[in-house]
């Protein structure tokens, strides 16, 4: 038994935010945490969902998409789901994150593309570690933050990349 939860340890090491706790702090993320697997093709969460489950990457890769509405005609409009980012666990350390702060849906579908290892924490047992284990919850958190203000970023270039483009497209 001891030899598993060492190899869980190890684990978690592999994942980003975690990589800076110690043995005893990644014990506690292990208690009020899962290990779940998912097949090559298997969705792991699905775009507009209620979500309170974020999600430590620790092997694979996952396809992230977002549905896309297209207007079709005057009055016609089709939903095609557009594929938005490959994410690979050596690469992205969690996904899912922003259910643990808030009810709010599900931003995108994540589809398993190979096969994955992950641990799971729902709202309630982010809370509570938070509350219990405040040096553990905020140096999580921090990591969180930090990666979601990465992707607040990549957003606003992208958004600026896309307006530059449409405006030079539509002033010809």
């Amino acid at each position: 038994m001891a030899k598993k939860k060492i190899d869980e340890i190890e684990l978690l090491r592999k994942v980003g935010i975690l990589a800076d706790l110690r043995d005893e702090d990644l014990r506690k993320v292990l208690a009020v945490s899962q290990r779940v697997a998912f097949k090559s093709g298997e969705t792991i969460m699905h775009e507009g969902e209620q979500g309170e489950t974020m999600y430590f990457f620790v092997e694979g890769e996952v396809d992230v998409t977002k549905n896309l509405t297209l207007k079709l005609g005057d009055r016609d409009f089709a939903t095609a789901e557009k594929s938005m980012n490959k994410l690979s666990a050596d690469k992205v350390s969690v996904f899912g994150e922003m259910s643990v702060f808030g009810p709010e849906p599900r931003s995108a579908t994540i589809t398993a593309s190979s096969d994955c290892v992950l641990y799971s924490m729902n709202r309630a047992a982010f809370t509570k570690l938070c509350d219990d284990e405040c040096k553990v919850g905020l140096s999580i958190v921090r990591r969180i933050a930090a990666v979601l203000c990465a992707r607040v970023r990549k957003g606003n270039e992208d958004v600026l990349k896309l307006s530059t483009a449409l405006s030079i497209a539509l002033s010809r």
